[in-house]
């Protein structure tokens, strides 16, 4: 089939959002250099709104405007972070994810101005996230430290927090890698002290099923691990039925030899209460996986425990 000449990435426009743009854009040049590609940039309801996330309808908004630009023939191909794509439902009807790239780091930073580590900050501490992931987390491992609420991408987190706003910030490693400011991390904190969100580090190429065109020109870009690891995760979280209030934190490995495991945990907003399972594949599928390790937390509680949680 014959590539298309032209294809046109819609992307939410912060700064961040068009540098994995521009990932893509270097990768598929190198992969087919004869297809020329432009940026359709979009802001998205997330983007503008700097309040609760769950009274916009939770992680959609980061989405929903670019899904429509899709849809609407406006752009051939968009580009999610695959955290940003709720997994509660069906992608929009009409569209397919065409590739996952090769993951990157999925760890957070914590970044303090003083140079301290998570450890070594003092009682009352402010630490500027809106994430109730993040917030559960702390409140088991560290319940002496506060946190106040903070959203907006990474360099409008930085200036909140130069201004005074909080005293030290936790941001995903790779969106830090991204944008060039890796400079800041005071530390990078392990997947055990601060369980990552269900995609993390993972970029997700979404077409039009019926684009077979850029379908075929895109899907060279996909790393299989990736696809692996994704595919357990997403429908681990499509299983629980968790919302964007729901402290749900996890991530499937895959080994050198091919070996898939999958580690999640549930937590209640305070802490108290956590829930964890642990799971290799071995004869089973990525789905399969997921669906394993979401019902050995169902049988936990997960379900109660999720459902308690306004949202």
């Amino acid at each position: 089939m014959s590539a298309p000449e032209l294809i046109r990435i819609v992307s939410r426009s912060s700064p961040m959002a068009l540098a994995q743009v521009e990932r893509v854009r270097a990768e598929l040049a190198a992969l087919h250099p004869g297809i020329r590609t432009e940026v359709v940039p979009v802001t998205t309801s997330g983007d503008r709104w700097m309040g609760d996330l769950a009274k916009l309808g939770g992680k959609g908004a980061f989405t929903k405007e670019v899904d429509a630009a899709l849809l609407a023939g406006e752009a051939d191909l968009a580009v999610h972070c695959v955290k940003d794509v709720p997994a509660d439902r069906p992608l929009p009807a009409g569209t397919t994810f065409a590739a996952f790239l090769k993951r990157d780091d999925i760890r957070d930073a914590l970044i303090h101005p003083g140079g301290l580590t998570l450890d070594e900050l003092p009682a009352g501490t402010r630490i500027g996230t809106s994430s109730v992931r993040r917030i559960a987390q702390l409140a088991a491992s560290h319940p002496e430290l506060e946190c106040v609420p903070m959203r907006g991408n990474a360099g409008r987190r930085m200036e909140k927090l130069a201004a005074g706003d909080a005293d030290a910030l936790l941001l995903a490693v790779s969106g830090l890698e991204r944008i060039d400011r890796m400079d800041v991390v005071t530390e990078v904190l392990s997947v055990e002290t601060m369980c990552p969100p269900i995609g993390a580090g993972i970029l997700a190429l979404q077409c039009r099923e019926d684009d077979t065109e850029t379908i075929d020109a895109v899907s060279g870009l996909g790393d299989p691990d990736a696809w692996r690891e994704a595919t357990a995760e997403r429908m681990f979280l499509h299983v629980l039925q968790g919302h964007c209030n729901s402290p749900i934190a996890g991530y499937a490995r895959c080994e050198r030899g091919g070996d898939l495991s999958l580690r999640a945990r549930v937590f209640t907003p305070d802490g108290k209460t956590v829930l964890n399972a642990h799971e290799w594949a071995g004869p089973l599928d990525p789905a399969t996986l997921g669906t394993s390790v979401a019902v050995t937390l169902l049988r936990q509680g997960a379900r109660e425990l999720i459902d308690s949680i306004a949202h």
